[in-house]
């Protein structure tokens, strides 16, 4: 093509690969022959100064499940963060610690040590009264009652999850073994070690004594709703298939004596107690301290853990 008109105050430049860096509208061509730094995932974060460095977060990360990784990231950074401004008031107070060991192959560091020594001297926490103990015994009674007992048999009619093809079979099989047991109940011992799927089949389908979280929740929650000595009348669906119910025994949970847990409830009291008294020194060393970067007012959990 011809160039029909030229500025001559107009200068080309050339770039490194050749082509015309420069045009009418002065747009330069960026360099794409060195690529660019990355940007750092979080914002420069510093405690009186000293940096947290993004190396340290996010090796720190894998410490703090989270949602999404930038939670995990942010609580990471507070932790650090935190763990710093204790670090300093350890130095300040000149602090020195022998590390001990925490497991049979680790020992703690000597910053852990400062830290633990800086806690023990600076916090302490009140024991709890025992009419602490008792006032949190009365107002949470549903903490100190035994669970309930369930025994039970059933059949298994296996099929896996999601797979409609084989669970229809499975769903027709339990209606039909049910229809016959609701007949003749005591024939369940000898279709349970025919039919089910379950190793409870070699005591005729008898699960023993069951308590919550020791079977699948729809299993438990069909024998919540069900009377001593009674056949489900419907089948229980869960992941493993289809399950055919009798309740043989139910025992009640009971309220346990205040005894039996006094020392559980002072327990769970100084811990609080502790975990409250550690939010407040970490909250005065923050005030006191130039914290950037980050927001460290809900950083209390990763300390205390």
């Amino acid at each position: 093509m011809a160039t029909l008109y030229q500025n001559p105050s107009l200068k080309h430049d050339v770039t490194s690969s050749g082509r015309e860096g420069r045009g009418y509208n002065g747009y330069v061509e960026p360099d794409t022959t060195v690529p660019p730094k990355a940007r750092p995932v979080l914002k420069e974060i510093s405690v009186n100064g000293a940096p947290i460095a993004e190396a340290d977060i996010l090796a720190e990360a894998q410490n703090h499940p989270a949602e999404t990784p930038g939670a995990a990231l942010i609580a990471a950074a507070q932790a650090l963060v935190v763990r710093e401004l204790l670090l300093q008031e350890a130095r300040r107070l000149g602090i020195e610690a022998q590390a001990e060991a925490v497991g049979e192959r680790r020992s703690e560091t000597q910053e852990d040590a400062a830290i633990r020594l800086l806690i023990k001297r600076d916090i302490a926490a009140p024991a709890a009264s025992e009419e602490e103990c008792r006032r949190f015994y009365k107002n949470n009674p549903a903490r100190f009652r035994s669970e309930p007992i369930w025994e039970a048999r059933h059949i298994l009619l296996a099929a896996p999850a999601g797979d409609e093809t084989a669970r229809r079979p499975a769903r027709d099989a339990a209606e039909r073994l049910l229809a016959h047991l609701t007949r003749t109940p005591e024939d369940f011992p000898a279709l349970a070690a025919e039919h089910s799927a379950c190793p409870s089949r070699e005591q005729g389908g008898n699960l023993g004594q069951i308590t919550r979280g020791s079977t699948v929740p729809e299993f438990e929650r069909a024998l919540e709703t069900m009377e001593e000595g009674a056949l489900l009348p419907h089948p229980v669906e869960s992941r493993f298939g289809f399950h055919i119910v009798f309740l043989e025994r139910r025992i009640e949970g009971a309220q346990l004596p205040f005894e039996h847990v006094a020392d559980r409830i002072a327990g769970w009291l100084e811990a609080a107690s502790w975990s409250k008294a550690v939010a407040q020194y970490i909250a005065v060393l923050a005030g006191r301290a130039e914290i950037s970067g980050i927001d460290i007012s809900a950083a209390h959990g990763p300390l205390i853990q």
